[in-house]
């Protein structure tokens, strides 16, 4: 139970400190609604999703309304559709359309699960799909894409990792009067997980996982004792992961049991947004950076990312998802910031991604960025993932008609993001040799 003091506390990270309720997702198996055709296997998408996920939206608000802390996002997640198209790949569209119809009748904000899984190997069906991905995200609004094209037991499947340099390219030319957006609303990833943001299929037919994120607090917190040690100062970053875990935990519970669905898990993700006081990139420099991409970035970001998991296994035995600090750049005011002065760079960002959570994130690139090199930051990415055995992704955008210098503004939750620079030398030879990156040695555990 939440003692006085702890709903004063909690009131005051709501108001002042930027305290939210990221996403409440809802996962669905689509598995089910397989049938002999792809229009009937859309219409039993479309019915399924409509019919479990009616009552998010509304359910999302009361909970919003009755704890009184903002729940910004409603989502649902499917099984990787891939799956549901394998009997009819080359219409994989009409199952997308059904999915983001479904998505606007029940007003959610996002659907994810256009995905893909070929980490090993990739079928023909699955090849089809994914180039199928570009024409999809340019013709429906809610949709989101990822294609799992590694992990650390089975390797990198670089001819995947090849096709997604191309798709990424194709997806930015099919979105071009927004800006490549499409790219926005795709991920590449190394050790996708099951859970949140999306719907493996191992989980239960319908589940509520919750996003809980609070860069604000934790500055707020850091602030409040500005000649502390390192010490001391992981453990008011754990107690506060903590203290944001359980408000997760308590949204998660009852969400889950209004919704008649299973409580999955809270992915605490220090998720920031380009608000100031809503910032990863401000923690660090909090925790004593001048600027954010400057010597000692990538040591703060480890204990920072350490303390977040360590505080939300404490509150929780359900921690999961992509729980840690996000550093998005478009999404990030310090990071922005740090971009547009040149105090960051691609490269750093790499290293970073090392210790933190997933990987390259809203990222824009000259729009002339060839699609072998798009290959291989995604390869150098999945490799970081691989070999640590974490979860890495790539979302970059190379921005048509834009150079490094410009600008591309998505607005809303997505913000600004400036062009930045990417290495001239070419990868294409690399990336053309094809076949499979394998896995480390010790992915032989079993």
């Amino acid at each position: 139970m939440f003692n006085f003091n702890e709903v004063l506390e909690t009131i005051s990270m709501v108001e002042r400190e930027h305290l939210d309720i990221r996403t409440i997702t809802m996962g669905i198996s689509t598995l089910p609604c397989i049938r002999g055709t792809a229009e009937e296997t859309a219409k039993s998408v479309y019915d399924l999703v409509c019919k479990k996920a009616e009552k998010i939206v509304p359910v999302a608000e009361e909970l919003s309304k009755e704890y009184g802390i903002p729940i910004v996002n409603k989502r649902v997640s499917v099984t990787p559709a891939s799956i549901i198209c394998a009997p009819f790949p080359e219409k994989s569209a009409l199952i997308g359309k059904a999915l983001d119809d479904a998505a606007k009748t029940v007003g959610i904000d996002f659907l994810g699960g256009y995905s893909a899984l070929v980490h090993k190997g990739t079928a023909d069906y699955e090849k089809k799909f994914i180039e199928s991905i570009p024409e999809v995200l340019a013709s429906t609004d809610k949709l989101c894409s990822s294609v799992n094209i590694g992990s650390s037991k089975s390797g990198i499947n670089m001819d995947a990792v090849a096709l997604m340099g191309k798709i990424i390219k194709k997806t930015a030319q099919a979105t071009a009067d927004k800006g490549g957006y499409g790219c926005a609303k795709l991920v590449v990833f190394c050790n996708a997980v099951e859970d949140n943001p999306f719907h493996g299929v191992g989980e239960s037919d319908t589940v509520i996982n919750v996003g809980v994120s609070g860069p604000g607090v934790v500055q707020h917190a850091i602030e409040a004792i500005p000649e502390a040690n390192l010490t001391d100062l992981s453990e008011m970053i754990k107690r506060t992961a903590f203290k944001i875990t359980r408000t997760g935990q308590l949204i998660a519970r009852e969400a889950a049991k209004r919704l008649g669905a299973q409580f999955g898990i809270v992915d605490l993700s220090l998720a920031p947004t380009p608000a100031r006081g809503d910032s990863v990139a401000q923690i660090l420099e909090e925790m004593g950076l001048e600027s954010v991409g400057t010597h000692g970035t990538t040591a703060c970001l480890a204990m920072l990312n350490d303390a977040v998991k360590k505080g939300g296994v404490m509150a929780s035995s359900r921690v999961g998802g992509l729980s840690g600090a996000f550093i998005p750049v478009s999404e990030d005011i310090g990071m922005i910031e740090a971009a547009e002065k040149g105090n960051i760079n691609i490269d750093k960002l790499e290293a970073m991604t090392a210790v933190c959570s997933v990987g390259l994130d809203m990222i824009a690139v000259p729009g002339d960025t060839s699609e072998s090199t798009i290959s291989a930051i995604i390869a150098d990415e999945a490799a970081i993932g691989m070999i640590n055995n974490k979860t890495t992704a790539v979302r970059v955008i190379p921005v048509p008609g834009k150079g490094v210098g410009e600008q591309i503004n998505f607005g809303g939750l997505l913000g600004r993001a400036p062009i930045m620079a990417v290495h001239n030398q070419s990868s294409n030879k690399f990336i053309a040799r094809g076949g499979l990156i394998p896995a480390p040695i010790h992915s032989n555990k079993n």
